[in-house]
C-alpha cells in the first residue's frame, strides 16, 4: 500500500492551512475558536492573513488547529495514541472510521472545559510527585 493510500483517509491530505481556518471560522467562529483553543491569534486584531501567518510560524498552534479541525469539525474519532503521537497531517486515519457531523460547540461549554482543565493542572501541580509544585 502506498503512503497516498495511507493518509488519503486523513481530511487534512490535500487540504491548505487556509482552506481549514476558513471552515472553522465559517462555521465557528473566531470568538469560539478563541474560546477553545486559547490562542491569542484569534482574538487580538483578527485576521485571516495575520491568523495564517502566525499559524504558519507557530508549529504546535498549528498542529492545534488542524486536531481541532479533525475531531471537533470534520466528527473523527481521537486517534489511538500511537497516532496520537503524530502532527495532525501525518496521522493515519483508518478506514473504517467515518466523518463525522460538527460538534455543537458553545462559549459555556468552552468555559467549563477550561475550567475542568484548570483544575487538572493545579491537582497535577500539587501531586506529590512534583516536589516543586510547579
Amino acid at each position: 500500500m502506498s503512503s497516498e493510500e495511507l493518509y488519503k483517509n486523513n481530511p487534512l491530505h490535500g487540504v491548505k492551512l487556509e482552506q481549514v481556518l476558513q471552515e472553522l471560522v465559517d462555521h465557528y467562529d473566531w470568538e469560539i475558536l478563541y474560546a477553545y483553543l486559547n490562542l491569542n491569534c484569534f482574538k487580538t486584531n483578527v485576521s485571516m492573513a495575520s491568523s495564517i501567518k502566525f499559524l504558519r510560524k507557530t508549529d504546535w498552534a498549528q498542529e492545534k488547529v488542524e486536531a481541532f479541525y479533525m475531531y471537533e469539525y470534520k466528527g473523527l474519532p481521537r486517534a489511538s495514541d500511537e497516532q496520537f503521537q503524530n502532527p495532525p497531517r501525518d496521522r493515519i486515519v483508518p478506514a473504517q472510521d467515518k466523518l463525522g457531523e460538527p460538534a455543537e460547540l458553545s462559549l459555556d461549554d468552552a468555559e467549563r472545559l477550561r475550567q475542568k482543565r484548570a483544575k487538572k493542572a493545579r491537582a497535577r501541580n500539587s501531586s506529590p510527585s512534583n516536589p516543586w509544585g510547579t
